[in-house]
């Protein structure tokens, strides 16, 4: 385990990164809304933060509260989600959101404290870090990036667990919003200088590739049927994907309960 004295110097080494380099100006960074930081939390999984800043913007101005989410049809949602990928996580927000307003009368902390569609441990500390500045230790691509390089740098399958003691003890003192932030940030300029780091842990996984992939036939499925309901003749015709690609897509998107097959037409739920 770490010294303090060599705590004390990676907190000052990542709170330098922080003051010089930090990216002070992201939108969710400017507020402690716990909707709009899970709306943010939500795009960013699997999600490259320049993408995220045009639709967060876009999402936000759209849907400025999680009650007009929640009022809000999925295909509403989509239309202005369509083209962030992974789709199901507007679906899991807006199902989130109408149990928060439904079943918490909009009282998204309060709500936190139980399960909800597509919010996992980490987004769930997240939210609770950075609107209510709570000090929640927590594990990301970019903090595991951070505490590998620095602390595991000749070791290889490195478990979570094995970080979380780090992570508490170098957390201590520190304002838990400003310092993870200043983590996560430093996590991505060392991704820029070294070999991902986090490749040594025993949780990476390998982005699958978009292109060709049924995620990408999934998303044009939804593109198309959100300009309305279209037969099964119409989407083979409209898309340039095999009939067994648009077939098995068509399948897993009913399944997830994003679109619903009425008479001969599919459409978004």
């Amino acid at each position: 385990m770490a010294t303090r004295q060599q705590i004390e110097k990676f907190q000052k080494e990542v709170m330098l990164h922080w003051r010089e380099h930090g990216r002070h100006d992201l939108p969710w960074r400017q507020t402690a809304d716990p909707y709009k930081i899970l709306v943010s939390e939500i795009m960013l999984q699997q999600t490259q933060v320049s993408r995220v800043i045009e639709k967060y913007s876009a999402f936000i101005k759209r849907f400025p509260t999680i009650k007009k989410l929640a009022a809000a049809s999925l295909s509403d949602v989509l239309q202005i989600w369509i083209g962030l990928g992974y789709n199901r996580r507007a679906k899991f927000l807006h199902e989130a959101s109408k149990i928060v307003t439904k079943e918490y009368g909009g009282n998204l902390k309060k709500a936190l404290e139980f399960p909800l569609p597509g919010i996992g441990p980490y987004t769930r500390a997240a939210v609770r870090t950075f609107a209510f500045n709570e000090p929640h230790p927590m594990i990301e691509t970019n903090i595991r990036t951070v505490y590998i390089h620095h602390f595991f740098p000749h070791t290889i399958d490195i478990y979570d667990r094995q970080i979380l003691s780090y992570v508490e003890k170098a957390g201590k003192g520190m304002e838990p919003r400003i310092w993870y932030w200043a983590l996560m940030d430093y996590g991505a300029h060392l991704k820029l200088k070294h070999p991902n780091p986090s490749r040594k842990s025993a949780h990476h996984a390998t982005q699958s590739k978009f292109e060709g992939s049924l995620r990408q036939v999934r998303g044009a499925i939804l593109k198309s049927l959100n300009g309305g309901g279209k037969t099964l003749a119409k989407l083979y015709t409209g898309l340039p994907y095999e009939k067994l690609h648009v077939d098995l897509a068509l399948t897993g998107l009913a399944k997830d309960g994003m679109i619903i097959k009425r008479g001969n037409t599919w459409q978004i739920i």
